[in-house]
C-alpha cells in the first residue's frame, strides 16, 4: 500500500506543477495582453477561467482522497497539505489574471500612459516569485525561495510607485484618470499575486524541512 500511495502522490505532483503552469501562464498572458492591447489573447485568458477552476476541484478532491485512504504522516502529509495550500494560492493567481484580461479592451483602444507607471518590471518580478516556487515544490528545494521576504517588499515599493506616479498623471490630466485607477488597481493584483507566493513559499519551506518560517 505505501508504494501505491508514494506513485500515486508522484504522479499527482507532476501533475500539479502542470496546473500550476497553467495559473502562472493565465496571469503572463493576461499581462502581455495589457501591455500589447491584445484583445484575442484577453479572450484567450478569459476562456481559461473555467479550466482553472475545475483543475482546482480535481487536485482539491485528490489530495483529500489520498489523505482518507492512506492516512499519511510525517513528510508525506506536509507533502499533502502543502499542495492543499498551493491549490488554492494558484488558483487565486489565475483568477487575478483573468481581473486583468477585462481589463485590455480598455486599453486597446486608449492606449498607454508612458511605461505603464512601471508595472512591467513589477509584473516580471512576480512572474519570477510564481515560477521560482513551483519550482521550489517540484524540486523539494528551498533555495529558489530563499529571497522571497526581499523580493516581496519590492512589489509592496513597485505597487506604492505606481500609486504616486498615477495620481500625478491624474492632477496633470483628468483625462488620465480611468486609466491611471486600472493601473493601480492591476498592481493591486499584482501585489496580492506576489502576496500568494510567499505563503507558497512558507508552506513549501514547512514541507521541505518540517520548520516553520513567516514571510513578510
Amino acid at each position: 500500500m505505501s508504494e501505491k500511495f508514494h506513485d500515486e502522490l508522484k504522479a499527482l505532483r507532476e501533475e500539479f506543477i502542470e496546473y500550476g503552469q497553467f495559473s502562472g501562464d493565465m496571469l503572463k498572458d493576461a499581462f502581455r495582453a495589457l501591455k500589447d492591447g491584445d484583445t484575442a489573447l484577453a479572450d484567450s485568458v478569459l476562456g481559461r477561467k473555467k479550466h482553472l477552476a475545475n483543475l482546482s476541484d480535481h487536485f482539491d478532491e485528490r489530495l483529500l482522497t489520498l489523505i482518507a485512504l492512506y492516512q499519511p504522516m510525517a513528510k508525506d502529509l506536509r507533502v499533502i497539505a502543502c499542495t492543499l495550500k498551493m491549490n488554492d494560492a494558484l488558483f487565486r493567481i489565475g483568477r487575478y489574471g483573468k481581473d486583468i484580461a477585462m481589463l485590455v479592451p480598455e486599453f486597446a483602444e486608449a492606449g498607454h500612459l508612458g511605461r505603464m507607471l512601471n508595472l512591467p518590471y513589477m509584473a516580471e518580478m512576480v512572474f519570477s516569485m510564481v515560477d521560482d516556487a513551483l519550482r521550489a515544490y517540484e524540486q523539494g528545494d528551498t533555495a529558489p525561495i530563499a529571497t522571497f521576504s526581499e523580493r516581496d517588499s519590492c512589489v509592496d515599493d513597485l505597487r506604492y510607485s505606481v500609486f504616486r506616479e498615477g495620481v500625478t498623471y491624474m492632477m496633470e490630466d483628468p483625462k488620465n484618470i480611468e486609466r491611471c485607477m486600472d493601473y493601480v488597481m492591476v498592481a493591486r493584483y499584482l501585489e496580492r499575486c506576489g502576496d500568494h507566493c510567499c505563503t507558497m513559499a512558507e508552506k513549501i519551506h514547512y514541507m521541505v524541512t518540517g520548520k516553520r518560517i513567516e514571510i513578510r
